[in-house]
């Protein structure tokens, strides 16, 4: 429980940085979100927990397929922020458009050889 705990702590101190960062220097908050700190420490911990080569590289290959169709809600936003739809609105858009594009990879993947 303490390591579940400990993992808690250090992933929300890096969320909270990066959130902190971006209120004074929008540009270097946004590196710092774009960096992949939840794929990095997902993959630490589950390396600490299960060090096997096989499901790790099964793990990263899949976590890259499932980046792409998130990619589209960045520009989705500030598109729509731009003219004049309030935030709350454009990410909600911004995030169905994640899902949709999410359930799209996931019935498409299997179909053409990508392994999820």
């Amino acid at each position: 429980m303490l390591y579940l705990a400990l993992k808690a702590v250090i992933s929300g101190i890096l969320i909270a940085a990066a959130s902190e960062v971006a209120k004074r220097y929008p540009g270097f908050g946004a590196l710092i979100a774009s960096l992949p700190l939840v794929s990095v420490l997902g993959m630490m911990w589950l390396w600490r927990d299960r060090p096997d080569p096989a499901n790790m590289a099964a793990h990263a290959q899949a976590t890259f397929w499932y980046v792409l169709p998130s990619l589209p809600m960045f520009l989705l936003i500030p598109w729509l922020l731009r003219h004049g739809i309030g935030f709350w609105p454009a990410f909600g858009l911004g995030c169905a458009l994640t899902i949709g594009l999410y359930l799209a990879l996931t019935a498409l993947a299997p179909r053409i050889g990508i392994v999820l």
